[in-house]
């Protein structure tokens, strides 16, 4: 048997509410986590459960909406990659293009979506 505070806490809001309706989705942080997962990298101690626990919390906010519609835009489902695609160029969001910006950032060149609208 395991017993944790965190499974007794989830039992209880599934008793209240079986579909869980009452609840927005929305988790909030109290920075625990911030300062940890920062602890941890100043260590060079990997956390990932913790910061991936953390980046889940900011997600549940519509904090990674932009970003998500920035990482859209520059892979293979864009409208500039099938375009590339039906000209029979390489397109912008295979893995060498990658690699080539990553080296440009190493570089200090230009890095993202340049030969994308946006």
């Amino acid at each position: 048997m395991v017993a944790s505070w965190l499974l007794d806490l989830t039992a209880q809001a599934f008793l209240r509410s079986p579909r869980l309706n009452d609840l927005a989705g929305r988790v909030s942080d109290s920075g625990a986590g911030r300062w940890t997962s920062i602890a941890a990298i100043d260590v060079g101690a990997p956390a990932p459960v913790l910061t991936n626990a953390l980046y889940e919390r900011f997600t549940s906010r519509g904090e990674a909406d932009f970003a998500d519609k920035v990482l859209r835009r520059c892979t293979s489902g864009s409208a500039a990659t099938s375009r590339a695609k039906a000209e029979g160029s390489r397109p912008a969001g295979d893995r060498a293009h990658q690699i080539d910006g990553g080296r440009s950032a190493m570089e200090g060149g230009p890095v993202g979506c340049e030969d994308r609208q946006m």
